[in-house]
């Protein structure tokens, strides 16, 4: 196996610059990819960071931009809701400041039930026959980041019996384990 020689800060630049041609990055993502080409400690970080500085100064790496991009991009074309974002964006390191404004500006128009209902049919998802269909539908719903308000009024419009909902309350009101 031929061990790779730490990166220099050019060396470092070029490497994060074809990272970023690759896909859209966070600084979080592309910090924890340039920290393995670095030596490790002081001499390392501050070679990581002035590459950061040195490509937020050029408009290549802006987590605000990421983040609106990210936003729009799992609205229009993957139809998830708010918190399901909110939460990816996290998971990548955007700041929760960010995230917030982002999101709320990126759901501002965006009429959450009928957001629901595309994911809906995109997912080829039926009125529910049964408990154990509702209760399917419901945990994807969730999953893709939807209230529970908004869950339960697309679930009475489709005529679930209030026996399954309330069942489905019980099962929700439960707290969650990670």
């Amino acid at each position: 196996m031929k061990i790779k020689a730490f990166l220099n800060e050019s060396g470092l630049y070029d490497y994060a610059v074809k990272a970023l041609g690759r896909r859209m990055r966070t600084v979080a993502e592309l910090r924890r990819l340039m920290r393995a080409r670095v030596e490790p400690g002081s001499r390392g970080e501050e070679t990581v960071q002035a590459v950061i500085l040195r490509l937020k100064e050029q408009r290549y790496l802006d987590d605000r931009s990421y983040a609106e991009t990210y936003a729009r991009l799992r609205r229009e074309n993957d139809k998830f809701g708010q918190r399901r974002v909110r939460q990816a964006l996290g998971q990548r390191g955007v700041t929760s400041t960010i995230v917030d404004q982002v999101v709320t500006e990126s759901y501002a128009k965006t009429n959450e039930e009928v957001l629901a209902r595309q994911y809906l049919e995109r997912k080829r998802l039926r009125k529910p026959q049964d408990d154990k269909e509702t209760s399917r539908i419901m945990r994807r719903l969730v999953a893709a980041g939807f209230s529970t308000g908004v869950i339960y009024r697309i679930l009475r419009q489709w005529d679930v019996p209030e026996e399954s909902l309330s069942a489905l309350e019980n099962v929700s009101d439960e707290p969650q384990q990670d």
